[in-house]
């Protein structure tokens, strides 16, 4: 037991540890370091971290890495790039923050698969999605059901978004009610996979002592489930009930007064870079205003139910990428990442 647990490890510690406040007197490669820290603070599907970060004395490359891909998950690697776009939104607001300027190269613009950020010195520009960037989380708990107020809806809903990228709110209980169908479907698709289940598995962290070994994967305790050695924790995964993971998503969903679609009208890896960063600055602008949010993005996932719910909400060309529900909801314990020097090429 003792080894399993680890209570002498102090998991929140090393969590608030790469979640430091920015050090703005840095200079040269040692600030260009930072911005890639608070890049990787950005959302990734798994928690893979499927990114690697290259320096030069006015630059910053963000290239995939597909040695951390999800082939059964995200076989496109659709999920993967809109990953990258998290990552870049986060650069973005950290310079911006600590006076540069940048210019984006997007990988559609480029002969190589990246994206290419050059900085120059400028005027410091803070905003409260900076200060988000080190708070914000995919919090998967229930929430309390209470509704946001609508001068906050308002703020969200006048968020800037990227072209080609458009945002649908759902935000009566009946809205959200229409889209239970979809997650459901999602989850008794994949949860009935066994290869996706295994990728989970693959991914899932059910120790402190797992999760600060491998800083990167879905902490159980992340999710509001409690820690349990690996060899139980795969016999019980491996061994879901998909109607009983469809049921709790469909509580979770339920729980949720709000939700929303973040949809494109094409697909390239562009497009899928623009999803990420409207979908980091929404987050980053929920977090500063004290919404929680999580994503449910099975319907989206799955092929041949991302079809029905397109139809089904009534989004006529545009392709839903993301899907998110938002509210009030007890945070849980923040994600780890890996440091600096393992991301760096």
């Amino acid at each position: 037991m003792l080894l399993e647990y680890t209570p002498w490890l102090d998991y929140d510690q090393q969590a608030a540890l790469i979640r430091r406040p920015l050090e703005r007197e840095l200079s040269g490669s040692a600030h260009l370091r930072e911005l890639v820290r608070y890049a990787t603070l950005a959302a990734t599907g798994h928690n893979t971290q499927a990114w690697k970060f290259a320096l030069s004395e006015n630059a910053i490359e963000i290239y995939p890495d597909y040695s951390r891909r999800l082939p059964t998950v995200d076989p496109a690697d659709r999920e993967l790039w809109i990953s990258l776009g998290c990552a870049l939104e986060n650069l973005l607001i950290a310079a911006r923050a600590t006076g540069y300027a940048a210019e984006v190269i997007y990988p559609d613009a480029t002969t190589t698969e990246s994206i290419r950020v050059v900085l120059t010195k400028d005027t410091a520009q803070e905003s409260p999605l900076f200060t988000a960037i080190p708070l914000r989380q995919n919090t998967r708990s229930d929430y309390n059901g209470q509704a946001v107020e609508s001068a906050l809806l308002d703020q969200l809903q006048a968020l800037t978004v990227e072209p080609d990228v458009s945002l649908h709110f759902m935000i009566s209980t009946a809205e959200v009610e229409r889209m239970v169908e979809y997650v459901t479907l999602g989850n008794l698709s994949q949860y009935g996979d066994k290869a996706y289940v295994d990728e989970l598995i693959a991914w899932l962290r059910f120790t402190k002592k797992e999760a600060l070994a491998s800083p990167d994967g879905l902490y159980t305790r992340g999710s509001g489930n409690p820690e349990i050695p690996r060899w139980l924790g795969k016999m019980f995964v491996g061994g879901t009930d998909p109607r009983q993971q469809a049921d709790t998503d469909a509580r979770k969903l339920r729980s949720s007064p709000h939700a929303l679609v973040i949809a494109s009208r094409s697909e390239s890896k562009t497009t899928w870079v623009r999803i990420g960063q409207v979908y980091e600055r929404m987050a980053l602008l929920l977090t500063a205003l004290g919404i929680q949010s999580a994503f449910l993005n099975q319907p989206i996932e799955v092929p041949q139910v991302r079809s029905q719910f397109q139809s089904a909400l009534g989004l006529d060309q545009a392709l839903p990428q993301l899907l998110l529900r938002f509210g009030y909801g007890e945070l849980l314990p923040r994600s780890l990442r890996r440091p600096v020097e393992a991301v760096l090429v």
